[in-house]
C-alpha cells in the first residue's frame, strides 16, 4: 500500500483531510516542523483507523530542511518503511504579518515558506509518486484581485520570483503582509498550471491540481491578528457579513474532505490543470485569476524559483521520467 504525503497535515485544514483519509484506511505522511506537534495526531489516527502514519521533519521556509527531508523519504521508500506516494499534498503555509522578515536561506519568509519550499519539494519527491499520482497544491482564493477576496486582503501584484524573494532589501520599501501572502498564493496557482503543461508535454499520467480552501476562520491562519480580530472572525455575525459581501467561505471540516478528495478519489483521477474552490459547502471547479493563466510569466516564475532553490538539471529531468 502506498501512501499520501501531507505538509502541515496536523493541524488545521491539513488534520481534517488526514482524518478523511485514515479513516479511508490510506497511510499517511505528516510532513511538519514539529514532531512533538505530529506525535499526538499520528497515535490518534494510528489508533483510530489502524493505518501507517509516518512523520517526517520539514520546515518549508528553509532549502536545507526540505532537502534533508526529501533524502530521509528516499531512505524511508527505498527500506519499506514507505512503499511510495499516491499523492503529494502541498498544504502548508502561512501568513506573516508585522515586520519583514527573511528564511535561513535569505529570502522573505512568506514567499519562502509558501512558494520555493513546495517548488523544490515537489521537484526532489516527484520520482516517489506512482504513476497516476497527483500533486495538489493549496492556494486561496485571496490571490485573485478581482475578487471580494483578493481585495480584503491584499490586491496581488506581479508574480516575479526573484523581486518576491528579496522584497525589502537594499532599502527597498517591502509589500504589506497581506500582499506578500497574495501573491504568494497567486504563485501557487501558477506552479501548478505551469506543471500541468509539463507533466502533459512529457506524456506523464501524473495530475498537478491545485485548491483554494476559502476562509476558514477556525483554523490558525489568523494567529497573527489582534485577539479581538480573531474572536470576530468566528462569530456567526461575521460569518454572515462575509457571506453578503460575496467572500469565499468554508470551515476546516468541509474544505478538509475537499482536500483529500482531490489527492485521493478516482473522481477526480483526471482533473490536472484544474482549479477547485470549497465555498458553502461545495466543492466546484472555477476560474482562478486571469493573470495566473500567463503562460510566459509562469514560464519565468518557474525557471526564476529553479535559480533560487538551486536546483539541478538532474533533479528537474527526474521530475519527468
Amino acid at each position: 500500500m502506498t501512501s499520501i504525503l501531507i505538509t502541515g497535515g496536523h493541524s488545521g485544514i491539513g488534520l481534517a483531510a488526514a482524518r478523511v483519509l485514515a479513516a479511508q484506511h490510506t497511510d499517511l505522511v505528516l510532513a511538519g516542523r514539529s514532531v512533538e506537534r505530529m506525535r499526538p495526531v499520528a497515535d490518534e489516527l494510528r489508533a483510530r483507523h489502524d493505518v501507517s502514519v509516518t512523520m517526517l521533519t520539514l520546515d518549508t521556509s528553509s532549502l536545507t530542511s526540505v532537502r534533508t527531508a526529501a533524502t530521509q523519504m528516499r531512505t524511508m521508500v527505498d527500506s519499506g518503511e514507505v512503499t511510495g506516494l499516491d499523492a503529494l499534498v502541498c498544504n502548508a503555509g502561512g501568513r506573516f504579518d508585522g515586520d519583514v522578515s527573511y528564511s535561513p536561506d535569505g529570502y522573505e519568509t512568506t514567499f519562502a515558506t509558501n512558494c520555493l519550499g513546495h517548488f523544490l519539494l515537489v521537484q526532489l519527491l516527484f520520482p516517489m509518486l506512482t504513476g497516476k499520482g497527483r500533486v495538489v497544491y493549496t492556494a486561496s482564493g485571496t490571490h485573485d484581485p478581482d475578487t471580494t477576496d483578493g481585495r480584503l486582503v491584499g490586491r496581488s501584484v506581479e508574480p516575479d520570483a526573484i523581486a518576491l524573494a528579496t522584497a525589502g532589501k537594499d532599502g527597498a520599501k517591502p509589500l504589506p503582509a497581506g500582499k506578500r501572502y497574495t501573491t504568494s498564493k497567486l504563485c501557487t496557482v501558477m506552479y501548478a498550471y505551469e506543471l500541468n503543461r509539463r507533466l502533459r508535454k512529457a506524456n506523464s499520467p501524473v495530475s498537478s491540481i491545485v485548491f483554494d480552501p476559502g476562509a476558514v476562520p477556525e483554523t490558525g491562519f489568523l494567529h497573527g491578528m489582534p485577539k479581538p480580530v480573531q474572536w470576530a472572525s468566528n462569530t456567526a455575525a461575521m460569518k454572515w457579513v462575509m457571506r453578503r459581501i460575496g467572500a469565499t467561505t468554508s470551515d476546516a471540516e468541509f474544505s478538509g474532505a475537499s482536500l483529500a478528495a482531490l489527492a485521493a478519489d478516482p473522481d477526480h483521477a483526471n482533473v490536472s490543470g484544474t482549479y477547485f474552490q470549497a465555498h458553502d459547502r461545495t466543492l466546484s471547479p472555477v476560474r482562478s485569476a486571469r493573470l495566473s493563466y500567463d503562460e510566459r510569466r509562469a514560464a519565468r516564475l518557474w525557471d526564476d524559483s529553479k535559480r533560487l532553490v538551486h536546483l539541478t538539471d538532474e533533479e528537474e529531468a527526474a521530475q519527468l521520467r
